[in-house]
């Protein structure tokens, strides 16, 4: 595989400094100029050794490179593309680390009149519970999945550049469309997340919350885990995914309304078919830990 020349890092957060550090240990850039919209997190990047140069700008960060990496959340994709559209060199190869596709597709297509050929949407599957460029860690992606969603413009070189990219960095390629993909994630990563955040949120509002806390077990704990997660980047997520994320939303209510039903008839059989059903799905699937989508 060739050495790019330069990244172009927009957004030294985990995920985008994880990406940097994995790229200099396998030798395939020669420099990282990161942008931050906080100067302070640029410039821990830089003492940490994740980049080499602060930009003073965004379009300063792609100016020159050739590899340009957008790790900012997906409702901002839009104004990063408005920014270094002037920038970035023709054969630049683009990804970017959005949870959502759909919505990262029309960005660019609205910056640009056009989906830019040369740009390859990516969503690593891998992450940490700690968020910023201190969790930033050269083995993030090593083991996991990144799914690809190229459209009908996506130059096959292109393409080939980004599987090449996400592969040195010891991860596994699957590709969907947008649609595909955002309907997926939907059902198992976003939808249990909102589920988390409800129920917490339930448990907050009432009189007896710190009792019921106190109370609370393993079980608990397993269920609560993801309700920990990050404000930002999950209201952004439900923002950019509401649609497909409403749908499974919907699935899951009259799924909890046909429990509630045979509570309340008192109907022991309808109840035990219901669980039954859930316990046996549940019992024969098994993690495949290259494609956990606990990780955002």
């Amino acid at each position: 595989m060739k050495k790019f020349k330069q990244l172009g890092l927009i957004g030294c957060g985990m995920m985008g400094g994880s990406f940097a550090l994995a790229l200099k240990r396998a030798g395939l850039v020669e420099r990282v100029v990161g942008y931050n919209k906080s100067p302070n997190k640029a410039e821990l990047a830089k003492r940490m050794g994740v980049i080499d140069d602060a930009a003073a700008s965004i379009l300063q960060a792609v100016m020159g490179a050739d590899l340009v990496l957008i790790s900012v959340p997906v409702a901002a994709t839009f104004d990063v593309l408005k920014a270094v559209q002037f920038g970035l060199h023709k054969d630049a190869l683009i990804l970017d680390v959005g949870s959502t596709k759909q919505s990262v597709i029309d960005a660019a297509e609205g910056v640009f009149g056009m989906f830019p050929p040369n740009f390859v949407p990516s969503h690593p599957i891998a992450g940490k519970e700690q968020a910023g460029i201190e969790a930033a860690d050269a083995d993030l992606y090593v083991g996991k999945r990144v799914i690809l969603t190229p459209t009908q413009r996506t130059e096959d070189a292109a393409l080939v550049n980004a599987e090449t990219v996400w592969r040195s960095l010891g991860m596994t390629i699957s590709r969907m469309t947008p649609s595909e993909h955002d309907a997926v994630f939907a059902a198992v990563s976003h939808l249990p997340h909102l589920l988390g955040f409800a129920y917490m949120n339930g448990i907050a509002g009432q009189s007896e919350a710190q009792q019921f806390l106190q109370m609370a077990g393993p079980g608990f704990q397993d269920f609560t885990r993801i309700a920990a997660g990050d404000p930002e980047l999950w209201s952004d997520i439900f923002l950019a995914n509401s649609k497909e994320i409403s749908k499974q939303s919907t699935a899951m209510l009259m799924s909890l309304k046909k429990l509630e039903d045979a509570m309340r008839s008192g109907s022991s059989q309808t109840l035990r078919d219901l669980i039954s059903t859930a316990s046996a799905l549940r019992s024969g699937w098994t993690l495949n830990k290259k494609v956990s989508v606990d990780d955002e």
